[in-house]
């Protein structure tokens, strides 16, 4: 009896833990977000379904380079379910990031998402490092049709090694992944960050 106990509890601990690891599934097509409508979902109301039309799905302008000409020389362009209002509940999204010769995208995070980044043409570094205690480097020089993954939550950056101008896309796995740059957090924020916070790096 106390063996059964056990084999129902594992079975149930092995099942629970199964049912929460993915997304739930959509109980209808697709919900385009829409300007209004009765359904909320993703905090976004649902177009009428029979008002849907192809452009809700699709986005034109990944062919155009984005501007690089500032401060770090890289621009992102993303195409999310604000671009596309097809991808709400969709759970993925996309991005065109652009670099300069030598220009980066700094370090920064995804709170929601897993990142896969794939270059199309130049030379990209890239890079993410593991969690506390451990804070390890795992960085990597990519060159055109290598692709990267960059975990959910983990800090990374690209940068562009080669000579000539690079650009990469990358697939998110969020319709709304966010986005936390870490020197502008820490050191941008609306009020002083207190000085007390950043210990000092020994040498």
């Amino acid at each position: 009896m106390a063996a059964c106990r056990l084999l129902l509890f594992a079975f149930l601990a092995l099942y629970s833990s199964f049912a929460l690891a993915s997304d739930p599934s959509s109980l209808q097509d697709f919900c385009v977000a829409g300007p209004s409508g009765k359904v909320l979902v993703n905090g976004v109301t649902c177009k009428d379904p029979k008002m849907v039309e192809a452009s809700d799905f699709s986005f034109s302008g990944l062919h155009l380079a984005g501007n690089v000409s500032n401060a770090v020389g890289s621009r992102v362009t993303a195409v999310t379910a604000t671009q596309i209002p097809g991808l709400n509940t969709l759970g993925i999204s996309l991005a065109r990031i652009d670099w300069a010769p030598k220009g980066i995208n700094p370090p920064h995070t995804h709170p929601r998402a897993t990142e896969i980044l794939t270059v199309i043409e130049g030379t990209i570094e890239v890079g993410f490092v593991t969690s506390n205690p451990e804070n390890r480097l795992i960085t990597k020089v990519l060159n055109k049709g290598d692709a990267f993954v960059f975990p959910v939550g983990l800090v990374h950056f690209q940068k562009n090694v080669g000579h000539r101008n690079a650009f990469a896309i990358a697939a998110l796995s969020s319709q709304n992944p966010g986005v936390i740059t870490i020197a502008n957090a820490v050191l941008g924020s609306t009020q002083i960050f207190p000085a007390t916070f950043l210990p000092k790096l020994s040498s």
